[in-house]
């Protein structure tokens, strides 16, 4: 019986150990990854001179001592003590980045280079060159560099179209200076929009991203590069799990127009647009939340020339489903300039194609215009939505760029549950399905009154130099 439980113990134990070689089997190993690819992961260096004079109007530390006095300490005989003395100092940042090209060719993030004096570039094998920025799009982030050498190990480049959620992926940085610091995770989305990053389609990742990883690469398991470690979001500094990269398609695409041109050309309708909500889309009879709403249109702009209306919902772009609203500019975007494409949309409750042909993207934009120019030419009392209106002069008018419109002057009682804020203009009013431009107080008011106190209204409203729809929902008299 003895014996009997001997071999019992023997045989479990061993199924034991069978099971956890299993699952160790499971687990990914990234030591061959590691060994193949980190050398192509370059630690990048920049320095910015800073200069000015002690209390002058240059200085970035004017008046405050203890800033001075801490940099003494870290900058000693770059701060002078004596006021009037021109002094200088040097801002020094850290980041990552890795090779796609035998004789130099380096990328990384805009933000790691931005104005930079002098960048330098270390290799895994403590070589350091001084690279020369070919070009930087801070609209993606991407900067190709360009460092004298030759014979250098290359990243494979991979494809983050067939990537997928749950998938094991590794970052290699310089996190905190740490050169070739290997960090793993999964990919945790795909197609991430994030607050003005309108062209970037950004991979969600939980691998450990910091100050310093900044353009550096996130592997596959294949070993291939299929993003560029860009941006994190924290509360600490630290890593928090949420870290975001550019798609190496994005990347690349980038960087052949960067080192052929100089710089990014994109597509552009000249048009602003806004997310069709639920409320939107029961004011525009469309069946489902989708599509992307035109809030305005540019004179003389592509979308102008096609016949596309405020108020228009674009349901598709050159075939492809407009999801969301933030999926159009980055299919906008992409699109070359000059290029003839077809754009589905809805209006009036039925959609229609148009024919468009996509202009470009200027490289600056263009300034801010604001109502706060004389007073207006007439003010009622507060309605029942809540809001003070006038009629605005026609020095305003001619300001503004406006032929109609009536300016918020105030926002009270029900109004404080709506997203309208003093300053703005409102251009026109949706009831029951209908758009009608708001060209005075009386026939605004009329408007409200043929509306039910429980309907849904949407304005079409006028602020700074964009245009966006506001629904306002069961307002009713206070």
């Amino acid at each position: 019986m003895k014996k009997l439980f001997v071999v019992f113990a023997l045989a479990f134990s061993s199924l034991l150990s069978l099971q956890t070689l299993a699952q160790a089997r499971d687990l990914p190993d990234f030591t061959e990854l590691v060994e193949k690819q980190g050398a192509t992961v370059v630690n990048i260096s920049t320095t910015q001179t800073i200069k000015g004079r002690r209390g002058g109007p240059l200085s970035p530390f004017d008046g405050d001592e203890s800033a001075q006095e801490l940099l003494r300490r870290f900058f000693p005989g770059q701060i002078p003590n004596h006021p009037g003395v021109p002094q200088e100092f040097k801002n020094r940042s850290l980041g990552s980045g890795f090779i796609i090209s035998a004789d130099g060719h380096v990328l990384t993030n805009a933000h790691v280079v931005e104005g930079a004096d002098e960048v330098l570039v270390k290799l895994t094998d403590k070589r350091e060159f001084k690279a020369k920025v070919l070009g930087a799009d801070k609209r993606t982030d991407v900067a190709l560099l360009k460092i004298e050498a030759t014979n250098l190990p290359v990243a494979k480049l991979g494809d983050s179209a067939r990537l997928k959620v749950g998938e094991w992926v590794l970052a290699i940085g310089s996190p905190f200076g740490l050169d070739n610091t290997v960090t793993a995770g999964i990919v945790s989305a795909k197609g991430r929009s994030l607050a003005h990053e309108n062209f970037v389609p950004f991979i969600q990742t939980d691998a450990a991203i910091n100050p310093g990883n900044s353009g550096g690469p996130l592997f596959n398991m294949k070993g291939e590069v299929i993003g560029i470690n860009s941006q994190i979001y924290s509360r600490s500094g630290g890593s928090m799990g949420l870290s975001f990269a550019i798609p190496i398609e994005v990347a690349i695409d980038v960087q052949n127009q960067l080192k052929t041109k100089g710089k990014v050309s994109r597509g552009r309708l000249g048009i602003g647009i806004q997310e069709v909500s639920k409320e939107l889309a029961e004011s525009f009879n469309l069946g489902k939340s989708q599509g992307a709403l035109v809030a305005s249109v540019e004179k003389g702009t592509a979308a102008d020339k096609a016949g596309i209306e405020v108020g228009d919902i674009i349901l598709k772009f050159d075939g492809k489903p407009v999801a969301e609203s933030s999926d159009l500019p980055r299919m906008v975007g992409s699109t070359r300039p000059g290029s003839k494409v077809v754009v589905q949309i809805w209006r009036k409750g039925a959609s229609r194609d148009l024919a468009v042909t996509v202009g470009e993207i200027p490289d600056e934009d263009g300034a801010t215009r604001t109502a706060k120019s004389g007073k207006p030419a007439e003010q009622g009392p507060a309605n029942r939505l809540g809001l003070v209106l006038a009629v605005p002069t026609t020095d305003q008018k001619r300001a503004l760029g406006i032929q109609h419109g009536l300016i918020v002057e105030d926002v009270r009682n029900g109004g404080s549950r709506s997203e309208l804020r003093t300053g703005d203009i409102i251009l026109s009013v949706i009831v029951k399905g209908a758009q009608t431009d708001v060209k005075s107080l009386s026939q605004f008011n009329d408007l409200l009154q043929s509306a039910d106190k429980n309907a849904t209204i949407t304005l079409l409203v006028r602020r700074g130099d964009s245009q966006t729809f506001i629904t306002i929902k069961g307002q009713s008299e206070k």
